[in-house]
C-alpha cells in the first residue's frame, strides 16, 4: 500500500515590512512522502515570503511536471508568479519564466551549486529571475521545532527574517543570488 501525505497545519501571523504586507495565515499543508522536513519548511518560508492574493500550493505539494511547488493567478487564472522550491532544473525555470510574469526559486540547498547546474542552460529572462537561499543551520533549526499542528510568526525586516515556530525563535539574513 502507498504511503500517503502527512497534514500540517500552519497559523501563521505575518509581518513582511520589506513588502508593506501584514496577514493572519492558516494553511493546511501536504507533506508528500518524499518531501522532507527541510523543503517542507523552505516551502512554507516562501509562501509566506512571496504572500500576496491568488498564491497557491500546487495539486501535489511539491513541484509537478505542470506546476512549481507554488502558484500565484490573478482572477481570470493567468499564471503571474511562478516559484520554484529547492533545486528545480534550468528547463523548468526555462518555462516557468516563460509563463508567468515573475518567477522566483527558494532553496534549502548549496546556492553555489544549485546555480553551476544552471550555467550556459538556456533559461527565458534569467536576469529577472529571484533566486533566495536560507541558511541550512536556520532551516535544521526550523524543522526541529516542527510538528502536524504549528503555530508560526514570521517577520521579515531588511532581509532579515525573524521566525518564531512553536516556542522556537530563530533569525536569518537570506541571500539573493544571480543566474550567470
Amino acid at each position: 500500500m502507498a504511503i500517503g501525505a502527512t497534514m500540517h497545519t500552519f497559523e501563521i501571523q505575518l509581518a513582511d515590512v520589506d513588502r508593506g504586507v501584514y496577514e493572519d495565515i492558516s494553511l493546511r499543508v501536504a507533506q508528500h512522502p518524499s518531501e522532507t522536513d527541510a523543503y517542507l519548511v523552505t516551502r512554507v518560508l516562501a509562501y509566506c515570503l512571496e504572500y500576496e492574493e491568488g498564491i497557491s500550493f500546487s495539486a501535489g505539494g511539491v513541484s509537478t511536471g505542470e506546476e512549481p511547488a507554488i502558484l500565484v493567478k490573478d482572477l481570470t487564472g493567468l499564471i503571474t508568479a511562478w516559484i520554484e522550491v529547492g533545486a528545480p532544473d534550468a528547463q523548468r525555470l526555462h518555462t516557468g519564466s516563460k509563463r508567468a510574469g515573475r518567477t522566483a526559486v527558494y532553496t534549502h540547498r548549496d546556492p553555489a551549486k544549485l546555480l553551476a547546474s544552471w550555467r550556459g542552460k538556456t533559461i527565458h529572462q534569467s536576469e529577472q529571475i529571484t533566486v533566495r537561499s536560507f541558511d541550512p543551520q536556520f532551516v535544521d533549526a526550523a524543522t526541529q521545532a516542527l510538528t502536524r499542528r504549528n503555530t508560526m510568526s514570521v517577520s521579515v525586516t531588511e532581509g532579515q527574517i525573524y521566525l518564531e515556530l512553536n516556542g522556537t525563535n530563530l533569525e536569518t539574513q537570506f541571500s539573493s543570488h544571480e543566474i550567470e
